[in-house]
């Protein structure tokens, strides 16, 4: 199974501080010493869009929060990538991560008597979140890379396929992004569906749509290539929140 090519890190990093990446699918490296955030202040209520040329470090500083609560809060991993039309939450939810503060340190206890060791119990995979999208299908082929949750380089799946085929919207929206500033996706495009829904298409050929544009589901917006891959393929990711998820969760079987 062929997977994305892994970008590294640091390079990735640096590159995003120079060019402010592609200006809005943006990732930051978590930065909190010598900066002007001493502690977070949540917001309760209160959110932020994510804006062409915005990173989770600026956001962050500009509304008095630690870039790695507002990461924790909104469930970004690393590399802390956020789309432009992301809606970033700038207070904890309820019982969710808290700002972040010093560890206590652990006091030595005497050792007790071991308890006696339970097999462990398959718990069953929490139901898919209801996305208000007809989810289709991104394009024809193979599957070649599925999805592999924590994993910074396997946030979506591989469609093989043949170089000029087409690459479809998966749902209806807007296009959010369409442009090669992101290291490791090659040509990419970016769909918001509503508020919470994003489907990023990378490795693209050719792009056919520009930002702005309305799609349809099924509707061609850019031919399947090898950009930024080592094959022909179509990188397909779903994003709820700006958190990647399983694509196969939410697509239909064929």
């Amino acid at each position: 199974m062929l997977a994305r090519p892994r970008p590294q890190s640091f390079a990735f990093a640096c590159l995003m501080a120079l060019t402010l990446l592609l200006g809005a699918c943006s990732s930051t490296v978590v930065r909190e010493s010598g900066g002007p955030v001493a502690a977070s202040k949540p917001k309760y209520g209160a959110t932020a869009l994510v804006r062409r040329g915005d990173t989770l470090y600026r956001i962050a500083t500009d509304n008095g929060i630690r870039a790695r609560d507002l990461a924790a809060w909104n469930g970004i991993p690393a590399p802390y990538t956020i789309y432009p039309g992301q809606r970033l939450r700038l207070y904890p939810q309820a019982g969710g991560a808290v700002a972040s503060r010093p560890a206590t340190p652990r006091t030595s206890q005497p050792s007790a008597r071991p308890t006696p060791q339970r097999p462990p119990t398959s718990t069953p995979a929490p139901a898919p979140v209801d996305s208000g999208v007809a989810w289709r299908w991104p394009a024809e082929g193979d599957l070649i890379g599925r999805f592999i949750a924590g994993d910074p380089t396997k946030q979506g799946i591989d469609i093989g396929g043949q170089a000029g085929a087409p690459v479809r919207a998966a749902g209806d929206g807007v296009v959010v992004y369409s442009g090669s500033g992101l290291v490791g996706y090659g040509e990419l495009i970016i769909i918001k569906h509503n508020e919470q829904w994003l489907s990023a298409y990378g490795h693209n050929r050719n792009r056919l749509v520009n930002e702005g544009a309305v799609v349809k589901a099924g509707q061609q917006i850019a031919e399947l290539g090898r950009s930024g891959a080592p094959r022909e393929m179509l990188h397909f990711e779903v994003r709820h929140n700006g958190k990647p998820v399983d694509p196969l969760r939410y697509l239909p079987r064929r």
